[in-house]
């Protein structure tokens, strides 16, 4: 690997870190990035991206629960589905268009964002409302499998739906951190079993990932709440409709 090469992605970790820790979303640019910028192969850059989120889920996670921003409560249903899907959606990543996944993905996090805007006005609900145990296991399960299958780490899809579902902003980027880490260790284990994993690649992305999470989960603690639900509603809005249009682009081609 070249210096260049290791400098390119050391700072693409540093910028998707950054993004993961403040608002929860980041990884998404990852294999993009990799595959479009650093001609890796696609599903090396997938397994690579969910290596890479070992590290920055443990500091994601660190930061939010030591400021006591995580749903402990909820986030075991939530690992409890979503483990065993990570697992199986890593196995699959071959099988399963790539288009499809992420044009469910671009619509969820467009739409989410978009409904997000629009409520804006509305008070916050101090707890999230109640959410069952057995729709938390399958809410785990859908991110888990989606994020394994598209390398993109979990926040990208968990987000949009805790989003929706009324969830206060900073409770659903602590629960968006706290889930990262078991998708990426189950996700890992089944790209280690496909074969498709570069360790190098992954610990330079990760070490990258750590510095950036760590500043932007500081960062998130320290911006006003409104604030902060604004930038996640655009960055959702950009993110999905950034997907959808690139999909739009490759049908026409």
């Amino acid at each position: 690997m070249e210096f260049a090469q290791l400098l390119l992605f050391a700072g693409l970790g540093m910028g998707a870190g950054l993004l993961i820790g403040c608002v929860g979303i980041g990884g998404v640019i990852v294999v993009p990035a990799l595959v479009y910028l650093a001609n890796v192969p696609i599903h090396v850059a997938i397994a690579a991206a969910m290596f890479a989120f070992l590290l920055s889920g443990a500091v994601g996670t660190l930061v939010f629960a030591r400021s006591n921003s995580i749903r402990w409560d909820m986030t075991a249903w939530m690992w409890a589905g979503a483990m065993p899907a990570a697992f199986i959606g890593a196995l699959a990543a071959n099988a399963i268009p790539a288009s499809i996944i992420e044009f469910v993905v671009g619509t969820l996090t467009a739409a989410s964002g978009v409904h997000a805007l629009l409520i804006q006005s509305a008070a916050e609900p101090a707890d999230g409302g109640i959410i069952s145990k057995p729709i938390l296991a399958n809410i785990g399960a859908v991110t888990g499998f989606t994020s394994a299958l598209t390398g993109t780490g979990g926040p990208l899809v968990l987000i949009p739906i805790l989003v929706w579902m009324q969830m206060p902003v900073l409770a659903a980027i602590g629960l968006a951190q706290a889930i990262q880490l078991p998708i990426a260790v189950l996700a890992t284990s089944g790209n280690i079993v496909a074969g498709t994993l570069d360790p190098l690649l992954g610990s330079i992305l990760g070490f990258g990932i750590v510095f950036g999470t760590w500043s932007g989960a500081k960062l998130a603690h320290v911006l006003p709440r409104a604030t902060l639900k604004a930038f996640v509603s655009a960055l959702l809005v950009v993110v999905g409709g950034m997907i959808l249009i690139k999909l739009a682009l490759a049908f026409t081609s």
